[in-house]
């Protein structure tokens, strides 16, 4: 999602938004054709919540796509589904009715994370390819068993980190690359909020109750307990159903930074955090600040901060040994700011003799000529600013669906995924051993 303020916007103003960028998008059906026997491809929402819907909306504005199955826990959202794609959809508690339907080719999973290994798994076994929200995992062996059952059953898995496929996080990747920066030492980023909605105090509908929800099938793997609405629809806020801020939000951050460095994560990692200020029964931090070594040369500083006193903030700051590069994702810009290294003497010989000074001036030129001692210096600030309307998310749906079709590697596959949530969830690990963890980010586990 692009931001929370966005992301809270009604499936109808994402439809307006939508039409005006048109003009920006590649047509999936000039490359490939679809799969289905009515010239299409026929997706099925498996988690109807927020995400869930907003996901949706952006898939179906992929030339070639339709939505014909829902299916969620909440009977309101499966009404809601039929006021918005029409009455001919087919709606479900139970996504298995939706996997044994021969017209289904996809599955977009935006379930609570406890469910995402289960529901990825038996939408693969039962031949659908599968664009599956982040994290993509709720624990660390749910990683490799969504790798293993994607090679096994060979079906199409792009996990949904949309940054991957952001026009501004591929120009980030090319100005690193480029030296734009120098050599890269530090990255600092950053996701945070200042809003009750945006804390997962989502609301709870007037009619909530056992009758309108299937508890029993909500819960899944996670501990029984009595009927509770405010887990029901607020799940983010307890680790039973949920990831935390690390999970929600951190692996964002991973995705965008292994994704412009290249790098398959860190080796090391300490955090620490706290229930700061939401005391509502939740266990989830809403601060988290962590620190990770990486194996390239450089660290990794991050934090989530949901009592944040300002906007709604999310951005990478990239330091290098040349100059900075900043990604500002409420704006969607990535700005290079160029700041060589001082290596002339400067101040350290305004204390000696002006003699000497002007000796050491000269030698110093002498060795080291300015690389550009006539015409224009270089461009100090540069900034590159995506088009107005622009979206990752629909960049990052196109994508996954010209893979359904052409059977070709995603740009987000499960490995990846795995590599993004599992060097977030150490953050977790820290907070809870209360000590540092050390990660192998080749074999993906914890050493």
């Amino acid at each position: 999602m692009p931001d929370r303020r966005a992301f809270l916007q009604s499936a109808a103003k994402t439809a307006a938004l939508a039409a005006t960028t048109t003009h920006l998008r590649p047509l999936i059906a000039q490359a490939t054709a679809p799969r289905s026997a009515n010239d299409q491809i026929n997706l099925a929402l498996i988690g109807a919540g927020i995400q869930g819907q907003h996901d949706t909306s952006f898939a179906v504005q992929v030339p070639g796509v339709k939505l014909v199955a829902a299916a969620d826990c909440y009977d309101g959202r499966l009404t809601h589904m039929k006021e918005v794609y029409g009455q001919d959809l087919f709606t479900t508690r139970d996504y298995k009715e939706i996997l044994a339907r021969k017209d289904v080719d996809a599955v977009l999973i935006a379930t609570p994370d406890h469910w995402h290994k289960t529901a990825a798994l038996d939408s693969m076994h039962a031949g659908k390819d599968v664009y599956l929200e982040k994290p993509m995992i709720h624990i660390y062996p749910d990683g490799p068993e969504i790798i293993n059952a994607q090679k096994e059953t060979n079906r199409v898995l792009q996990v949904g980190s949309q940054r991957v496929s952001s026009i501004i996080y591929s120009k980030a990747k090319e100005l690193l690359a480029s030296g734009a920066i120098g050599k890269l030492n530090m990255v600092t980023a950053r996701w945070d909020r200042n809003s009750s909605m945006g804390a997962w105090n989502y609301t709870v509908p007037l009619d909530a109750s056992p009758t309108t929800c299937d508890w029993p099938r909500f819960e899944g793997s996670a501990p029984h307990i009595p009927w509770n609405p405010e887990r029901f629809f607020q799940w983010r806020k307890w680790h039973d159903y949920g990831s935390g801020v690390a999970g929600d939000l951190f692996v964002h951050l991973f995705s965008g930074t292994h994704f412009i460095t290249g790098s398959h994560g860190p080796t090391r990692a300490m955090a620490t955090g706290a229930i700061r200020f939401w005391k509502d029964g939740r266990d989830a931090d809403d601060v988290l600040l962590a620190l990770f070594d990486y194996p390239e040369g450089f660290n990794l500083s991050l934090h989530v901060n949901f009592v944040d006193g300002g906007e709604e903030s999310e951005g990478f700051l990239f330091t290098g040994s040349e100059g900075l590069m900043e990604i500002d994702g409420g704006r969607g810009t990535v700005t290079v700011t160029r700041t060589p290294l001082a290596t002339e003497p400067g101040y350290t010989i305004s204390t000696f003799a002006d003699a000497m000074q002007k000796d050491i001036l000269k030698q110093y030129r002498e060795k080291y000529p300015r690389q550009h001692p006539s015409g224009p210096p270089p461009e100090e600030v540069q900034t590159f600013t995506a088009p107005p309307g622009y979206s990752d998310s629909y960049d990052h749906f196109h994508n996954f669906f010209n893979s359904v079709c052409s059977r070709q590697p995603v740009v987000e596959d499960a490995t990846f995924g795995f590599r993004a949530s599992g060097a977030a969830l150490l953050a977790n690990r820290s907070v809870e051993k209360d000590a540092i963890i050390h990660w192998d980010p080749e074999a993906m586990k914890i050493v």
